[in-house]
């Protein structure tokens, strides 16, 4: 893949590790590609153990490393992620970056099997459960970098509505999506405070509307719209070059708590940088983990 507009060659990543969520297709299945390529030890995180062993088999074959590792997950139960986090803990002696990509989008309610909105559950408190039980370790591998696979989406909501976080009242699609995107962002944005001086960075991203997987759960209809939008979407290694470029460029060494779109620094929407709303929602998301805030 060519690098990024932006972005300089990468530095060296043998012998860094990196976990990637999400990586059995798309944005993830490319970017853990590009990873390897480069050297790095990669862990990744699947839910699917066919499409996961299909990705570890083709990292291999393309790229001739053995460094790469299956951890299968559901990241819809907390109970599952709790268990994946100790697996790469008892792995793997340091973490050089966490890259949070897994996501889903889905046309109707539904619940996981902790009683929470899915796709708040798999968008936000995913990340935040897994970044958090993982935050020690990455501590002490520094200087580390989390990246966080946003969306511009994120501007779809005006604020988080505590009052109604599984929507209860009204489910519309794509608000519910951006309600959770928008999660990711102030996420990243508290956590990089609450970083500051650890040399841990953390920066979260748009990766544009990009053909995947993203939705497909959805049904035969949903199948067929995804393919009919397919040739206006930008291409998963196009999607993935954000990602790549935060987790691995020199040009964002030290850089924390920022929004970026095609490898620039980018302004998110103005709720997106309410403090009192951020510390709310970390607060709300570690009672819901049951982590203390």
């Amino acid at each position: 893949m060519a690098a990024p507009a932006g972005a300089s060659a990468a530095p060296a990543m043998r012998a860094k590790t990196c976990i990637v969520t999400g990586a059995s297709s798309g944005i993830g299945r490319v970017t853990a590609l590009e990873l390897a390529r480069m050297g790095a030890h990669l862990g990744l995180v699947c839910r699917d153990r066919q499409r996961g062993e299909e990705t570890v088999a083709e990292i291999r074959r393309k790229t001739g490393s053995d460094a790469v590792d299956l951890l299968l997950a559901d990241l819809a139960s907390q109970q599952e992620i709790r268990r994946v986090a100790g697996e790469i803990l008892a792995r793997y002696p340091r973490i050089d970056v966490l890259l949070n990509n897994a996501g889903v989008v889905n046309l109707r309610h539904s619940t996981t099997v902790d009683g929470i909105e899915a796709v708040f559950a798999v968008n936000h408190l995913a990340y935040f459960l897994l970044t958090n039980l993982l935050l020690d370790r990455l501590k002490a591998s520094a200087p580390a970098r989390i990246v966080n696979v946003a969306s511009d989406a994120h501007k779809f909501s005006k604020g988080i509505d505590f009052d109604d976080l599984g929507h209860e009242r009204s489910f519309r699609s794509m608000r519910v999506y951006g309600h959770s995107k928008l999660a990711n962002v102030l996420f990243t944005y508290e956590l990089a405070r609450r970083l500051e001086g650890t040399g841990v960075t953390v920066n979260c991203l748009h990766p544009g509307a990009v053909a995947t997987r993203l939705g497909q759960n959805n049904g035969r209809i949903a199948g067929v719209l995804i393919k009919l939008l397919a040739p206006f979407f930008r291409t998963p290694e196009q999607g993935a070059a954000t990602s790549i470029y935060l987790a691995t460029s020199p040009e964002v060494t030290g850089v924390s708590g920022r929004y970026f779109d095609r490898c620039k620094e980018r302004r998110s929407s103005s709720s997106s940088y309410d403090e009192s709303q951020a510390r709310r929602l970390w607060e709300v998301s570690a009672q819901m983990t049951r982590l203390a805030a």
